[in-house]
């Protein structure tokens, strides 16, 4: 076991070296310059529709919010609390700047994505919607065997990524401040997620609506007290994000000391882990909206890469920044909460961060629950559906309560081969994306199309 381990982390450093990355980062450029920068010139209208009352028209299973919050419930996660920690725990705090560079561009990503997604839908036997990259890689390049490449990667990933690592997360994180063991915290959640998984996307995003705002919300509010009670320190640590950006940061405290390209390489690495934007897992959600307008869901998909790195990212690396914890020597979740407990009296900043991290964790498993099941319903049909939402309980079980080096590395796999065809698909579908684009910002000029509804 510890030589397959030890083979699939090779494989996994391999497919996640600097040419992925720039990959991932030059299509987003790519797209910023094919889109005159509507990241830039459409974020206002984009965030108001967002938030709109949503669409009367249309083919769709849920509205625009309920898209937007179901792919906020599987991006937003543990990624923003210790992967944030890890990236300036590694990178200093200049890694910061990076993931900001990274969802700058992964909006124009995250846009040509869910545009694609919608355009290329299906309506399955049961009446309900299916879409997502690998329908656009059959439909749009005619290369259905990219499509199930993308969709058995997807299926896989799903168990790791976003189901057992998740529960682990989350087991660990309870077990820790509370004398329960992983058992009955393992079985607790598998029936909350078998009541909202196996109400299929509706039930989703419904539940998606109404915690991850009060997630968020919490978790900002908290991360606002460090920052706030660590004021006097603020500018100081801005002032080191931006600089040690480009000049990397010198040893200090428990820090070992970054170079330039050692603190880019984790700030965009976290940036795009933690979006996702690339990935062609949040257009799966994108392709479920209400709408007749595929760039208005593109749109609102776009302000999720938006709310998950530039809001929520933001909030935990200036904290750490603030509070000075990133010299600590501590890493990950540990990091974050040492920062929280400079902020906050007595246990709230361990029991913020706890809170944080069991909410973002449980989001993901229902966000990822449904990309799960789409990619496999693609390959399967619907015949064998009940079967991937039973098995999908249980493995939230199975995570709990054991041991994931395995899964962690199997499941970065699973996810770099989702991304390079779902990045093929982008890049060579880039002058579609560009004119219906034209068409409909046109359209709305002229009061063709209905701006909000």
């Amino acid at each position: 076991m510890e030589t397959l381990n030890a083979g699939l982390e090779k494989l996994s450093a391999l497919l996640w070296g600097p040419w992925l990355l720039a990959l991932l980062l030059g299509t987003g450029v790519l797209l910023t310059v094919r889109l005159r920068g509507i990241q830039f010139r459409q974020l206002i209208y984009a965030l108001r529709l967002a938030f709109s009352r949503g669409e009367r028209n249309g083919d769709g299973d849920i509205s625009h919010l309920g898209a937007l919050m179901t792919a906020l419930a599987s991006t937003v996660g543990v990624g923003n609390i210790a992967g944030v920690a890890a990236a300036v725990a590694t990178g200093g705090p200049g890694a910061v700047f990076w993931m900001w560079i990274t969802a700058l561009f992964g909006m124009a990503t995250k846009y040509a994505e869910a545009l694609l997604a919608v355009r290329h839908r299906r309506i399955n036997g049961h009446g309900r919607i299916s879409g997502g990259p690998m329908f656009y890689l059959e439909d749009g390049l005619g290369k259905k065997w990219l499509g199930t490449c993308f969709a058995l990667s997807g299926a896989l990933a799903a168990f790791g990524i976003g189901n057992m690592v998740q529960a682990n997360t989350t087991a660990a994180a309870i077990t820790g401040v509370i004398p329960i063991g992983a058992v009955p915290v393992g079985l607790l959640l598998a029936f909350l997620t078998a009541l909202v998984i196996l109400g299929g996307i509706q039930r989703i995003a419904q539940v998606a609506t109404i915690l991850v705002p009060f997630m968020v919300a919490v978790y900002i509010l908290g991360a606002l007290a460090v920052i706030l009670n660590n004021w006097s320190h603020l500018g100081a640590g801005l002032s080191q994000i931006l600089s040690d950006a480009f000049t990397g940061t010198a040893a200090t405290g428990g820090f070992l000391g970054a170079t330039v390209a050692r603190t880019m390489r984790y700030g965009i690495a976290r940036g795009l882990f933690s979006n996702e934007s690339g990935l062609g897992s949040a257009p799966i959600a994108a392709a479920a909206a209400k709408t007749d307008q595929p760039a208005k869901q593109a749109l609102v998909s776009m302000t999720g890469t938006f709310l998950d790195t530039l809001i929520v990212c933001s909030i935990t690396g200036l904290a750490l920044a603030a509070s000075q914890a990133w010299t600590s020597g501590e890493t990950g979740v540990a990091l974050t909460m040492q920062a929280f407990s400079s902020g906050l009296p007595g246990q709230w900043g361990p029991w913020v961060v706890t809170l944080g991290v069991v909410t973002f964790a449980f989001s993901t498993i229902l966000g990822w629950g449904y990309y799960g099941e789409k990619c496999f319903e693609y390959l399967t049909g619907l015949e064998y559906l009940d079967y991937y939402r039973y098995a999908w309980v249980a493995a939230v079980f199975v995570g709990a309560v054991v041991e994931l080096e395995l899964v962690w590395n199997f499941s970065d796999i699973m996810n770099a081969l989702m991304a390079v065809p779902n990045l093929a698909g982008l890049l060579l579908l880039n002058r579609e994306v560009g004119q219906e684009t034209g068409k409909f910002e046109a359209g709305v000029r002229e009061g063709l199309i209905e701006k909000y509804a």
